[in-house]
């Protein structure tokens, strides 16, 4: 990272942008077997360098490749380890709006035999980004602890693993290998997408998980940071790694409501990460009492640009929400974002790719204001 771009990033992204016309419909050609892997590449080559390129131009000193690799934030990661298979939809989410409900038929995951890493899964990706970019370059990864929360031990296959600390001993190696190569080919920068640990701050979601489960979620809580942590343990010295809190993001939907209180405590100092994008571009998200939990030298990005309204927020109202942050934990131990991605999957949210780059631009505008 050079000198004028040093972590803490006071203006931050957490990674997917709208999928270009182009590319989306490149994607449905190669889907349909009308487009070679090579062909596809190329689209995706060109779109991600354009995308660099804006990012640059809005004055963004972080770069993703706006996942245009991916269909899912998630599942093309998790699917890339051997036995983990995509089940069909067997439940209808309930996603939400400001305008009522939005059901979702939610696809599964499951484990049919030994977790593995059998080769780089989004190394190359990062390569080609690294390559085209001026700005530090960031990989997104999803939370270890996704393979487990929805289906628990009933989507793990008990034959394989009788025992479930093998099998969190597995997944943790696996992204372990993963980092490592990461961080062989250059990724200074590392975002690991977690839902869970916000999921478990909403109360109805809660008791699901106690009568899916069968354990306290405050039990999960503790597992889940222990996953993370050995995933992570044996990255280098140099590599930073934000953990990114999600309540659901679907075409402008979200799942999951609440502040951040029932897991704050274990949330930031049981993880060992360097810091957090945290959601709070509304009231679900709770007030900011949360962070007083923030222990010295860990950030907190606060994600007060929403993502999924085009309404363009006011950079004088957003200050003062800066500030009110600032009175729980230091200002420099702050940051701002969007509180999640433009395109969590590849259809996106309800914006425009005009409303996606002035909601990025007004945001390093502020950063550049609060943090001179």
């Amino acid at each position: 990272m050079s000198s004028a771009q040093q972590f803490p990033f006071r203006a931050d992204h957490v990674g997917s942008l709208l999928r270009p016309q182009q590319l989306a419909k490149a994607r449905e050609a190669h889907t349909h077997g009308n487009l070679r892997q090579g062909e596809l590449r190329e689209v995706e080559d060109a779109a991600i360098e354009e995308a660099v390129r804006r990012q640059e131009e809005v004055g963004l000193p972080v770069v993703t490749d706006g996942e245009f690799r991916r269909a899912y934030w998630h599942l093309d990661f998790l699917t890339s380890f051997s036995s983990v298979r995509r089940t069909a939809p067997k439940v209808v989410a309930q996603f939400h709006t400001h305008e009522g409900p939005v059901p979702m038929e939610a696809h599964g995951l499951e484990v049919v035999g030994k977790v593995e890493r059998r080769q780089p899964i989004f190394v190359e990706h990062f390569r080609y980004l690294k390559q085209v970019a001026k700005a530090t370059p960031k990989i997104t990864i999803p939370s270890p602890s996704i393979l487990h929360f929805r289906g628990g031990r009933a989507a793990i296959d008990a034959d394989a693993y009788p025992d479930l600390e093998e099998f969190f001993s597995d997944l943790a190696k696996a992204y372990a290998a993963e980092i490592r190569d990461l961080a062989e080919a250059g990724c200074k920068y590392l975002q690991i997408d977690d839902t869970n640990f916000a999921y478990l701050c909403d109360l109805g979601i809660r008791d699901q998980v106690r009568a899916r489960h069968g354990v306290e979620p405050d039990h999960l809580v503790r597992l889940y940071a222990d996953l993370i942590n050995e995933s992570i343990k044996f990255r280098p010295a140099d590599m930073k790694v934000m953990l990114h809190l999600c309540r659901g993001n679907f075409r402008s939907a979200w799942a999951a409501e609440g502040g951040y209180e029932p897991v704050a405590e274990m949330l930031f100092n049981a993880v060992k990460v360097d810091g957090y994008f945290l959601e709070y571009d509304d009231e679900r998200s709770g007030d900011f009492s949360p962070l007083r939990y923030l222990p010295k030298g860990k950030v907190a990005t606060l994600g007060l640009i929403t993502s999924k309204t085009a309404r363009l927020e006011d950079s004088e109202s957003v200050k003062r929400r800066i500030d009110l942050a600032a009175r729980q934990a230091p200002l420099d131990q702050l940051a701002l974002s969007p509180q999640c991605g433009f395109a969590s999957t590849c259809e996106g949210n309800k914006v425009s790719a005009d409303d996606q780059w002035r909601k990025l631009k007004l945001l390093t505008g502020i950063a550049a204001e609060v943090w001179k």
